[in-house]
């Protein structure tokens, strides 16, 4: 995307994170840099 994350879209992922959606999730980490990484 090569932009900063947004604050709502870094709230959006913490949000499902503490929700009861991500409940089958354990020990995973979740990258919010936009595709960055793989650059």
């Amino acid at each position: 995307l090569q932009r900063m994350a947004d604050p709502a879209e870094i709230a959006a992922v913490a949000a499902f994170l503490a929700s009861s959606d991500s409940s089958f999730m354990t020990a995973s980490e979740v990258a919010v840099d936009g595709g960055l990484a793989q650059l």
